[in-house]
This record gives C-alpha cells, sequence and structure tokens, in this order.
C-alpha cells in the first residue's frame, strides 16, 4: 500500500512539471520579416535585384573570359598570307570581347600603327563598359541596404518611445519591446542585402578585371604582329 501512495505522489508530480513546463517559442523567417514592418519591402527588393545582377552579370563576364589559345595564331598566319577576309570571318565567328577588339585592327591595317591602336583601345573601353554594366546599381545596393535598414531603426526606436511617452505611468516593458524587436529586424534585414551586395560587387570586379587583362594581352599580341619585320 506504502507502494502505492509512492508511486501516485510521483506521477502527480510529473504531471504537476508537465504542466508547469513552459513552451519554447519559434520564429520562422517568415514571421521575422514581418515583424521588420513595411520597411522590410524595400529590403526584400534589393536583395532580389543583387542576386538578378549578380546572375545575369556573371554568365556574361563567363562567357567574355572564354579562351582560344588557337586564336592569334590563326590571325597571324591569315595577316601573314593576306588573307585579310579569312582574319575578319575569324573574329566575327569568335563572340568574345577580345576578337572584337582584334576585327577592329584587321579593319584598320594600312594606316599607321597609332591609328590601329587608337582604334583597338576604343572598342576596348565599349567593352569594358558592357562588362560592368549593372555593377554600379549593385554597388549602390550594397550601400543603401543597410543604411535602409538603419531607417527601420530609427523607425522601430521612434515606435517604441512614442508608446512609452503614451502609457505615462502605465509603462510596461512589452511597450519598449516591440519597437526595439522591430528595430533589430531591420537592421539584420539591411546588413544582410549588404554583405550579400558587397562580396557579389568584388568578386564580379575581379572577373572583370581578369577579362581586362586578356583583352590587353592580346591586344598587345596583335601589335607584335603587325610590327614583325616581313
Amino acid at each position: 500500500m506504502v507502494l502505492g501512495v509512492l508511486l501516485q505522489a510521483v506521477q502527480t508530480v510529473q504531471t504537476t512539471e508537465a504542466a508547469v513546463e513552459p513552451e519554447v517559442a519559434s520564429l520562422s523567417i517568415f514571421e521575422l520579416a514581418k515583424a521588420g514592418g513595411w520597411i522590410m519591402i524595400p529590403l526584400l527588393l534589393l536583395c532580389m535585384l543583387a542576386v538578378y545582377i549578380f546572375v545575369e552579370r556573371l554568365l556574361v563576364i563567363r562567357k567574355a573570359s572564354v579562351k582560344d589559345p588557337t586564336f592569334m595564331d590563326k590571325i597571324k598566319d591569315y595577316i601573314n598570307e593576306g588573307k585579310i577576309d579569312a582574319a575578319l570571318n575569324l573574329c566575327r565567328k569568335t563572340d568574345t570581347p577580345y576578337a572584337r577588339m582584334i576585327e577592329k585592327g584587321v579593319m584598320r591595317l594600312g594606316r599607321p600603327m597609332n591609328d590601329v591602336m587608337v582604334a583597338i583601345e576604343n572598342v576596348g573601353n565599349l567593352e569594358v563598359a558592357k562588362l560592368e554594366k549593372g555593377l554600379s546599381l549593385l554597388a549602390t545596393t550594397a550601400g543603401g541596404g543597410p543604411m535602409i535598414g538603419f531607417l527601420g531603426t530609427v523607425i522601430g526606436m521612434i515606435q517604441a518611445f512614442f508608446n512609452m511617452s503614451n502609457a505615462g505611468n502605465n509603462v510596461d516593458v512589452s511597450l519598449l519591446a516591440g519597437g526595439i524587436y522591430t528595430a533589430m529586424v531591420t537592421t539584420v534585414g539591411g546588413l544582410i542585402v549588404g554583405v550579400i551586395a558587397y562580396f557579389a560587387y568584388n568578386y564580379l570586379i575581379s572577373l572583370v578585371d581578369k577579362v581586362v587583362s586578356n583583352m590587353e594581352a592580346r591586344s598587345m599580341e596583335f601589335m607584335d604582329i603587325l610590327n614583325e619585320p616581313a
């Protein structure tokens, strides 16, 4: 009988502990974004814009960075053999920035070397501008995202103190917590957008620099071909 009483007491204690055990709250990304208020909408749009620019530019730059190790050898052979049309056709079939630069140089054959070099440089500047299209907007997103997040932080703090001032003597912690919660969420959102755009921008710039170096090397190689003695 004593054992039965003890078992009943243990069950009572376990039931009581289960009843008073607090539920662990969890938050989803959607709930966090919702807590940030309307300021999260422009942050979401900026994030989508940054991802779009990154993917689109990455495809374009990778296509421009394709190298044909036999391209310049063929151009040299065509020029030495006087096959100018064949050299132009090869350049037009090779859809890369350096091929378009060499095409312009081949079209200027017979003119002074300075004119040929200037024509190649002009085409090169246009090709670099094409590669860098949209990168300035990505850089703006990297700087603007955290600023918009900070704006949300200020708005959240203003809301918190406004609620406290209206509460008078009945100040509750929840009045301040709501505004601070909103402020912190927008801060995190802005930083996430800024970090994504910042690293994406610098990565794309590094790829563009590699393409530009390849363009410069090919243009100098072309000028060396023209300066070789007959």
